[in-house]
């Protein structure tokens, strides 16, 4: 099973099959011990929370034909993004009251954290989001959180440095868990953990690090390590082998949380795994910590953590304010690649840089393909491509070596080049199902313009029906209206362009 690939809720054993095994069990000798269970292959015997059935009905498996690609959450913030404007609203439960941290030593960290802070990590102070976040979670009785806050505002430190915080150096075995969803956010997770940890004794693994041990590619030993960051695949297969005991863990971390509780994602395996640690403890700390939390996920995260504190940042805040929107009308694809060639590539040369999203892969090729063949100079990036290629397009990008780049929503979250000033939605963002509006994709895909307090642009080209109801439906979810131009008008294009200089 791929680390990456999204679980489908599908492990639920069916109702008609529980009395065969139990005549199975019946058959068996009564000296033989049965085996322990794992949320890999443990039947939901209590029902999945409040929620969840309707929130699977609600995206009922649809199939996709075209291979388009989910966002690869490795590619974030690099350095602090702070935006002191963004307003940020608490929920506290019960009578606690937390103050906010001015300074770490203000938190209940050992000096060798607090060393790796300083020395290791280069910090001066916790940022406005680790300020609220960390008396929350670091303060006994440790309740959960759910949080979320934009990339680059301190997410990973908060929930690395909360992990390192709650471990006992002195027993040697793993008490703190972190979830993500992709392997390449592994890596740069426990990268950061290592740094943070690097004058204490507390030690750590992943998913990804299985060739570090004997260069087998496969790990034999059993993970006493007190750390471990991981995807949900491997992880299933260490506990199914007993090489992972999860029965001591006290914080349980899943990053990008609103992709790892998505319904048609890994939902169902995320929900099985809390029930399962919860049931060796009962007060575990769970923290659910994302850039985004829509409506739907975000009351489910509410139902399987009633009683945690939670910590948003408005979602209008995030990065519409300073993004001029306008809906450019075509009347068909082909007018859709005209405008790029006669509208958009002659005149955004000198602005800045250019982010072109289109829904799928092929796409992205042809499409790149086609502007290479009429002389216009670009470049493109897809899921499939091989890391290093990918590492190196991104690298050319941030370097300002390409000005134009075409992109799946591979980068459409959690990448930031200072630069860009124009983004075009040359596919308008839907779901899976390929007509439900992508609110929470639209804003991430915009948002790579706008940067830092500088102005920016964004193109909505459309082209049908659906794409006008697709843009209908975002411009009344964000409260924004956006205005329309002539897909043929030169000088209306060129005008708005101006207005991003």
């Amino acid at each position: 099973m791929a680390d990456d690939a999204p679980a489908k809720p599908t492990e639920d054993a069916p109702k008609a099959a529980e009395p065969v095994k139990e005549v199975a069990a019946a058959a068996e000798p009564a000296k033989e011990t049965p085996a322990k269970k794992s949320w890999a292959d443990e039947a939901d015997e209590d029902g999945p929370p409040p929620g969840f059935d309707e929130i699977v009905k609600a995206v009922a498996a649809t199939k996709v034909e075209e291979a388009v690609d989910e966002p690869d959450l490795s590619l974030k913030s690099e350095g602090l993004r702070e935006r002191p404007e963004a307003e940020i609203t608490t929920k506290t439960e019960g009578d606690s009251i937390y103050a906010s941290a001015h300074k770490f030593e203000e938190l209940p960290l050992s000096p060798e954290l607090l060393k790796g802070l300083y020395v290791e990590m280069k910090f001066e102070r916790p940022s406005k989001v680790q300020a609220l976040t960390l008396p929350m979670i670091l303060t006994p009785p440790h309740k959960d959180l759910i949080a979320q806050a934009h990339n680059g505002s301190g997410k990973t430190t908060c929930f690395v440095l909360s992990m390192l915080s709650r471990v006992d150096p002195t027993k040697s075995h793993t008490q703190a868990l972190c979830i993500c969803p992709t392997r390449e956010l592994v890596v740069q997770n426990l990268s950061v953990l290592r740094r943070m940890a690097k004058y204490t004794n507390i030690t750590s693994t992943s998913t990804a690090s299985e060739l570090e041990v004997g260069g087998s590619g496969l790990r034999r030993d059993p993970i006493n390590e007190m750390v471990v960051v991981g995807t949900h695949g491997k992880l299933k297969n260490w506990v199914q082998k007993r090489l992972l005991d999860l029965d001591a863990v006290v914080i349980l971390v899943f990053d990008e949380a609103d992709e790892m509780l998505k319904a048609d994602g890994f939902a169902d395996d995320s929900v099985r795994l809390i029930k399962m640690i919860r049931k060796k403890n009962p007060r575990v700390q769970l923290l659910l910590f994302s850039a985004t939390f829509n409506d739907v996920v975000k009351r489910f995260a509410v139902s399987i953590a009633p009683q945690a504190n939670q910590v948003f940042v408005a979602k209008e805040q995030l990065s519409l304010d300073v993004i001029a929107q306008y809906n450019v009308r075509c009347p068909d694809r082909n007018a859709k690649t005209r405008v790029l060639k006669e509208m958009i590539f002659p005149n955004c040369e000198r602005l800045g840089q250019t982010m072109i999203f289109v829904r799928t892969r092929d796409t992205a090729k042809s499409l790149h393909a086609e502007m290479e063949r009429d002389g216009y100079k670009c470049t493109s990036i897809t899921g499939d491509m091989q890391h290093t290629d990918r590492d190196r397009v991104v690298q050319e990008f941030r370097d300002g070596t390409t000005k134009i780049l075409i992109s799946t929503d591979v980068l459409s979250r959690g990448f930031d080049v200072s630069q860009v000033t124009l983004v075009i939605n040359y596919d308008v963002p839907v779901e899976r199902d390929g007509l439900t509006p992508a609110y929470e994709t639209y804003l991430h895909r915009i948002g790579r313009s706008g940067r830092f307090g500088r102005k920016g642009a964004a193109f909505n080209l459309i082209c049908t029906g659906q794409d006008n109801d697709v843009m209908t439906r975002i411009s009344s979810y964000f409260k924004k209206a956006i205005e329309e131009i002539k897909w043929d008008d030169e000088d209306e294009f060129i005008k708005v362009l101006d207005k991003t200089l």
